[in-house]
């Protein structure tokens, strides 16, 4: 009952009725879940998947088909199989302490923003002990499709502990699936799937982070700090900028990851791979002299870099950041003034949150030791929403409004 009510083009009606007649048909669904896990077998037109694609940025082009993410849409029911299946394996994966420490995608209690806290206390930690620092992010091409049933069924067997029936079951799960797409109310002809996990499906996500498990054991052998979220890792190394040898110990930790990716079916993206130089200014231009490439990978020479969605600048600072957030901001704040006479007060306060709290609140832990002269942009900007909102002229007090 608290899935989402969206209904995928394969359910015989709509979600919202399925829910409306449920205690009619619980039993029958208890039953065919019951029976799908006792004899380890996913009824076939539960491996059924939509494909929409839906551009990854709204500011791509729409003719490059690179610039789309293959969403899978399922039937309803088989989404409440795999929940049922995800509870019982997060629960295994909890008990038995099989995550992957430094991951924090698709995690209960993890998120961006906490796998961000913990990174940049690091490089700020390193800072102030008169470190310079190396931060890597590595990003991976097309990661969920790519990946190989068979090296899967491994890790759950031999890494995880998955056997008999509940191995049989995943095996089913992945065997004989099939999708088409649908774009305009056209389908396309039906393709097996031989590779990957369904992105948009319940057990796709947590499968891709028992694929990926043997990486990190990698990077720990490198003696180097790491973290991942989902298909996104960070790798960072702090040194004195005169202890040039450690850089090659970060190389030899990319190369090999490298070759790991490559006999998993996986390949690093070097067009949004980034590698970027932190710390106090006179030290990290010492150490930028001397290191221009990691294992092929340039040196980014701009002073900013995207991670997870928050700028990072070479002096921790988070001035691009908010700066880029305000800019955005105004220009959605502009766009709803246009239209804000004819909205009720309602539907603004909905769009007001949606294009601008949302950015303000995004992450905005990590501003924490930001001085007030750099915050006080985004008060500005949320004293502008506000007026927006309520009518409030410029002249006129906002800290009662604010309230």
């Amino acid at each position: 009952m608290s899935s989402k009510t969206s209904t995928c083009l394969l359910d015989p009606i709509p979600t919202k009725l399925f829910k409306d007649i449920l205690p009619v048909i619980l039993n029958t669904i208890i039953t065919i879940t019951n029976t799908s896990l006792e004899n380890g077998y996913v009824p076939q037109s539960f491996k059924f998947a939509v494909i929409k694609p839906l551009l990854k940025k709204p500011n791509l082009d729409p003719d490059i088909l690179a610039n789309y993410r293959p969403i899978s849409n399922l039937p309803f029911i088989s989404k409440v199989l795999e929940k049922v299946v995800v509870k019982q394996l997060y629960r295994h994966l909890q008990d038995n302490s099989l995550f992957e420490k430094f991951q924090s995608g698709y995690r209960a209690y993890h998120s961006t923003e906490t796998a961000l806290v913990k990174v940049t206390n690091d490089l700020l930690l390193a800072a102030d002990a008169g470190l310079v620092s190396i931060l890597v992010l590595l990003d991976l091409s097309a990661a969920f499709d790519t990946i190989d049933h068979n090296i899967l069924l491994q890790r759950l067997e031999c890494e995880v502990g998955i056997r008999g029936k509940a191995l049989c079951w995943f095996k089913s799960y992945l065997s004989n699936r099939y999708q088409f797409v649908h774009v305009n109310q056209q389908s396309s002809p039906c393709s097996q799937v031989s590779y990957g996990v369904p992105q948009g499906s319940v057990l796709g996500p947590i499968l891709f982070l028992l694929y990926m498990l043997p990486l990190g054991n990698i990077i720990r052998s490198h003696d180097i700090n790491f973290h991942c979220y989902a298909d996104d890792t960070q790798l960072y190394l702090s040194m004195k900028p005169d202890q040039t040898n450690q850089i090659d110990r970060l190389s030899d930790c990319i190369r090999e990851i490298k070759t790991w990716m490559t006999t998993n079916y996986l390949r690093l993206n070097p067009g949004k791979t980034e590698v970027i130089i932190l710390g106090p200014h006179k030290l990290r231009e010492c150490l930028s002299k001397q290191i221009i490439t990691l294992d092929n990978v340039s040196v980014s020479s701009s002073s900013t870099v995207r991670n997870l969605g928050v700028l990072f600048d070479q002096d921790i600072s988070f001035k691009a950041h908010i700066n880029l957030a305000c800019k955005t901001a105004y220009f959605h704040l502009r766009n709803i003034a246009k239209i804000r006479n004819i909205l009720p007060r309602s539907d603004a306060e909905k769009l007001i949150h949606a294009f601008v709290s949302a950015r303000l609140d995004y992450c905005n832990s990590l501003l924490a030791a930001c001085p007030k002269s750099v915050l006080k942009n985004f008060q500005l900007v949320q004293n502008a929403a506000a007026r927006l909102l309520t009518g409030t002229r410029r002249r006129e007090h906002i800290t009662p409004v604010l309230k």
